[in-house]
């Protein structure tokens, strides 16, 4: 496949977008809504062809996995990206100036956007909607391990298109292999933005090798911070959710920071965990705090490399502090500016947690689990970003969009 003509059909594509009605787009994202549902079936068949050759304990293999209740739920996320209001064409800022100048600052698109991203064919279909829901075009480079599911999902978005009279290209599916990931990184001219999703790995190489400019989104190392005022009941309901829900997505908690005068409730805090068979690799305080309150088998001792490392499996460390600052410490050192989170009921120590973390999202007692497009009301997102250009935190269609200045004169002369 010759990329560079389809890098440069899908930029002459997207500036089509630029002549669709809103309502139009509405239109369009209705119809596939409707369509994925329609082909469930289809998208099943291909899905299970990539789970075949893939081991099921594997960790990612839940992102892989498509059911039809998902198949639903993204659909259903497609009409809520569909009731959304339309970024594009936004008044961001107004001015006159004394020369009678009149400058405005408007929402734009990109224009085209390239996606890469692993094991989640879900994204397909998220990251279609928002890019045609803002007025993007874009370019997918799926993982290897999910090609047969994205290309039957792409299938069914280049049906409706063509159905709806709408041009095909504004949507492109990269064949597998590293080959085609080197050439959309540096696809300068055509693709405008390049967000990657996926692993730390993943993000690296990308930011290291792409000649396009790059938002960093995905891996997150989230903590909790069991502070000496955080309550039990809250405590444990909260680190439950933020470790078992999806172990596998990148707001899942990492690391437990307990503080020293609280080791007494830690068996407390993780005996939900166990239901789940946990494993937890706690320091030497920890451990003694669990030692016997916890399963052995799933009880291990923490090493260095067990804190700053993102799990993703049922899996996660725990580590104590004497006090806020040095978990603040903690966090600064092996945080990856994702997502952090304090359970404590004194306001002065949350407060404190809020001024001092530096991260994209930051909560108190409430679990990291919550960072999420769809949950911050966004619709659905297109990952994220824990870098602090452009965009942070969850990006929905506002962060998918950028500005230009338009200047109304009468003649006037510098």
């Amino acid at each position: 496949m010759d990329l560079t003509k389809v890098f440069q059909q899908v930029k002459i594509a997207s500036r089509s977008l630029t002549l669709i009605s809103k309502e139009k787009t509405n239109d369009v994202l209705n119809a596939l809504a409707t369509a994925v549902e329609a082909n469930t079936a289809n998208i099943l068949d291909a899905n299970q062809k990539d789970l075949a050759k893939k081991d099921p304990k594997d960790p990612t293999y839940d992102r892989l996995k498509l059911t039809a209740e998902r198949i639903k739920g993204i659909a259903d996320g497609i009409r809520d990206v569909a009731k959304l209001p339309s970024p594009i064409g936004k008044l961001i800022d107004e001015r006159v100036r004394p020369n009678g100048l009149n400058i405005k600052r408007i929402s734009v698109p990109f224009g085209v956007i390239g996606i890469i991203y692993e094991a989640r064919p879900n994204v397909s279909l998220d990251v279609f909607a928002l890019c045609f829901k803002s007025g993007n075009a874009c370019v997918l480079k799926g993982g290897t391990d999910a090609h047969e599911s994205n290309s039957a999902i792409v299938e069914v978005i280049h049906n409706v298109l063509k159905a709806e009279g709408v041009d095909e290209n504004i949507v492109a599916l990269l064949p597998a292999g590293r080959e085609s990931t080197g050439e959309l990184l540096n696809a300068r001219g055509y693709i405008d933005v390049i967000i990657p999703r996926g692993s730390a790995g993943l993000i690296r190489f990308v930011n290291e090798n792409a000649k396009v400019p790059v938002i960093e989104t995905g891996a997150g190392t989230c903590h909790t911070y069991f502070d000496a005022k955080g309550d039990v009941e809250k405590g444990k309901n909260i680190v439950f959710n933020a470790k078992t829900r999806r172990p596998s997505v990148c707001n899942t908690l990492d690391t437990i920071i307990v503080h020293s005068s609280r080791l007494a409730d830690l068996p407390a805090l993780c005996a939900p965990c166990t239901s789940k068979n946990v494993e937890v690799y706690a320091d030497e305080p920890a451990y003694k705090a669990l030692e016997g309150n916890y399963p052995t088998e799933l009880l291990k001792h923490a090493t260095a490399e067990d804190f700053g490392r993102e799990w993703l499996d049922y899996k996660m460390s725990v580590r104590t502090v004497n006090n806020i600052d040095e978990a603040l410490e903690h966090i600064q050192n092996y945080g990856t500016g994702h997502s952090e989170a304090i359970v404590s009921e004194d306001q002065a120590a949350c407060d404190k947690f809020i001024q001092m973390v530096d991260a994209a999202c930051v909560y108190t007692n409430a679990p990291t689990s919550f960072s999420d497009g769809g949950e911050f009301g966004l619709g659905a997102e297109i990952g994220i970003s824990t870098q602090k250009m452009h965009a942070r935190g969850p990006m929905g269609l506002e962060e998918l969009n950028t500005y230009k200045w338009v200047i109304a004169g009468n003649g006037q002369v510098r």
